[in-house]
């Protein structure tokens, strides 16, 4: 039977000094007010803060330097993530599109893409979002109905997108549409192109999440034109591309870190005697953060090796959003408060109530985990 294999890796000697300087960075820039620290990396934006991150190379860390990138290890990059991730910076802004998108276009986009796309990136001023997810067809991506007709210049796409994380001010989208066959094809004729959110036939709608804020969106499009050179990888490459791209989403550790800012507030109320309940829940978590970094770290050395970890990110990503939604469980039985609109003051009361509203997300977000189970269940020859 086929089995998972978490190899252990070594940070190179740059990431201790690496690690310094990012922690130092943070520190200096929440002293001077530039950010309040905020849960997960998909909650504050902050533009000028992504610049400052581009400015010292801290975006398009691993990509070539022709495109504006730094040849670092991915070792290195995971380095910052977590670093960013502990602090609670406004990473927002960059976050998918240093993540994700940037490295899918490298990879497999034209050229033109490469030259005029990556280095924005990597300079902080260049955001994206990513359109899988449409209506009435819940967490069943392979359902995709939208769909691009070829025309003699290029391509025009018509459809919807739903829960797009961030397209009110992001400047590309990567979407999922069918260019060829039915929706009942599944897998085949599904094609990734990257589409300037500034085009003809673009419609943008807010979702308001149950704390209030504007994080996801619905995109329509109607008849938006895209150039052949905006391709990722090729016509009917869509499904390679999208398992591909989730394992860069899946694996890294904002896939368990999105409430580690309360986790260290938890352990501040818990003060230097906690009681045998508190100690023992904490201590729990902490053994549980280790295991996670451990594995994701190792999907990490994968990646710099060239592999695709796409069932082992899976698995990382399902551990990693039940040891997230547990620690304001854990939090709540610490210090007990209940949820409310209006954010209180005190910082740990504040985390609470925000982490209590937000983390029923967490198991939707970059695949349900019904749907990662079944990945885990193939990747084990159990179906």
């Amino acid at each position: 039977m086929p089995e998972f294999k978490f190899e252990p890796v070594t940070m190179p000697p740059e990431a201790a000094t690496l690690r310094a300087e990012v922690r130092a960075f943070c520190a200096a820039e929440r002293a001077a007010g530039t950010f309040t620290p905020a849960l997960g990396s998909m909650v504050e934006a902050n533009p000028s803060f992504s610049e400052k991150m581009g400015a010292r190379g801290w975006l398009g860390m691993t990509w070539p330097k022709q495109y504006g990138g730094h040849e670092r290890t991915a070792l290195e990059r995971y380095v910052v993530v977590e670093e960013m991730l502990a602090a609670g910076a406004p990473c927002l802004a960059h976050w998918i599109a240093d993540r994700q998108s940037g490295p899918q276009i490298l990879r497999h986009g034209s050229e033109r893409a490469k030259r005029t796309i990556i280095p924005e990136i990597a300079a902080g001023r260049c955001y994206f979002a990513i359109g899988m997810s449409e209506p009435d067809t819940g967490s069943d991506l392979a359902s995709v109905r939208t769909r691009a007709h070829k025309t003699d210049a290029g391509w025009k796409i018509t459809g919807r997108k739903i829960w797009t994380s961030y397209a009110h001010k992001a400047h590309y989208l990567i979407a999922l549409v069918r260019t060829s066959g039915t929706a009942d094809q599944r897998h085949q004729g599904l094609t990734q192109f990257i589409v300037d959110l500034k085009s003809p036939g673009i419609t943008i709608r807010p979702i308001y999440n149950l704390y209030g804020g504007h994080d996801f969106n619905e995109v329509t499009f109607d008849d938006v034109f895209v150039t052949d050179d905006m391709i990722v990888a090729g016509e009917g490459r869509g499904w390679e591309m999208v398992t591909s791209e989730l394992a860069f989403e899946r694996s890294g550790p904002d896939r368990f870190m999105s409430s580690y800012p309360l986790l260290v507030e938890a352990f501040n109320a818990a003060g230097k005697t906690p009681s045998d309940a508190a100690a023992a829940d904490l201590g729990r978590l902490v053994a549980n953060l280790a295991t996670l970094r451990r594995m994701s770290g190792s999907i990490a050395g994968m990646l710099q090796a060239g592999l695709n970890p796409a069932t082992e990110a899976a698995l990382v990503k399902d551990l990693g959003t039940a040891f997230e939604q547990e620690i304001p469980e854990v939090a709540r039985r610490i210090l007990p408060s209940e949820p409310r609109a209006a954010l209180p003051d005190d910082r740990y009361t504040a985390l609470l109530h925000k982490s209590q509203l937000e983390c029923v997300s967490y198991s939707l977000r970059g695949g349900t985990r019904e749907i990662l189970r079944g990945m885990i269940a193939r990747g084990l020859g159990l179906r």
